[in-house]
């Protein structure tokens, strides 16, 4: 397959979710520096189809696609509007800033993208599982469990990290 024909190819997959109305909504929220959230769910599907071909995985593409696009679909500012559930009062405070700790965005977000991908679009319990388990090992309860979870994981940290220090 020619570099040309896997870009369209690529399209094809992509397009089907990153077209629908829902999924522009990302457009909205920044996600690391300037770069906003659909563009970076778009960077990581890219990635991980590249990966996926060039290691030969022989990944379900289409399911690797929609769940690396869907895997940040939270649909909120987490520099803003992202609001950590209090502790109860009565729990003792190494308790209270450990229950803080694990409710910051990062521990949250994947089952917020995970349930709102499942309101809004007809997904398969992998797709759902890539979204899922992206922040892992942060999210250490919920490991990647295909080789697409994998690649998605990885894709996403990669460039996470490109976006991070593009943005110095």
């Amino acid at each position: 397959m020619t570099k040309v024909e896997r870009e369209i190819h690529f399209k094809l997959l992509v397009d089907e979710i990153a077209k629908d109305a829902r999924s522009q909504q990302m457009k909205k929220y920044i996600q690391h520096g300037r770069i906003t959230t659909f563009d970076h769910c778009m960077r990581v599907a890219r990635l991980s189809y590249a990966l996926d071909r060039a290691f030969r995985l022989r990944s379900s593409e289409r399911e690797l696609v929609r769940g690396a696009f869907l895997h940040d679909y939270f649909l909120y500012d987490w520099h803003k509007d992202f609001v950590i559930k209090k502790a109860p009062e009565n729990w003792i405070l190494p308790f209270r800033l450990m229950h803080k700790f694990f409710h910051l965005h990062g521990f949250t977000h994947p089952q917020s993208a995970m349930e709102n991908a499942l309101r809004d679009f007809d997904l398969t319990d992998k797709e759902a599982q890539i979204i899922r388990s992206h922040m892992w090992p942060l999210t250490f309860l919920h490991p990647p469990k295909s080789r697409e979870a994998i690649l998605v994981c990885a894709a996403d940290k990669i460039v996470s990290l490109q976006e991070t220090v593009a943005m110095r």
